[in-house]
């Protein structure tokens, strides 16, 4: 923990963004729609919501994003990098949510339960195919018939 008085800045302007984080002032305020954000920087973000703007565009294939950090997901696409590893089996996978859903093998985790049978599954996708069964749901027709 800080002593109080101890946090120095160079700049008048430095401290009064500073100061915000104590306060919890939000005076960065969107003229669309009334959110107000603590920083300039998060209100340009959400801006690009309302303006459709996509500034960050990938060098590879040029698909754009609308933030930094989609785009750097994204390029991991064209890099293969897969930073996040299975534990057991070394495993690498491009998303956490990869991994996490992948970890279900290991721990046989069924958090997905059908109300109608009580049948588990690891994935949702799986509890969505199998609840058809129960309703009978034609999802395709023969244009023959």
């Amino acid at each position: 923990l800080r002593r109080k008085g101890s946090r120095r800045l160079s700049q008048s302007s430095e401290l009064v963004l500073h100061e915000q984080i104590h306060d919890g002032e939000k005076s960065q305020k969107c003229l669309e729609c009334g959110m107000s954000f603590r920083w300039s920087s998060s209100l340009r973000k959400h801006e690009s919501i309302h303006t459709g703007e996509w500034p960050y565009k990938c060098g590879e294939c040029r698909k754009r994003f609308q933030t930094s950090s989609s785009l750097l997901v994204h390029q991991q696409i064209h890099t293969q990098e897969r930073p996040f590893h299975c534990l057991n089996y070394g495993q690498g996978f491009r998303y956490n949510s990869s991994l996490l859903r992948h970890r279900h093998i290991h721990t046989m985790e069924q958090p997905h339960e059908c109300e109608e049978c009580g049948k588990r599954f690891s994935q949702s996708s799986n509890l969505i195919c199998h609840q058809r069964t129960h309703t009978r749901e034609q999802l395709y027709e023969c244009r023959e018939c």
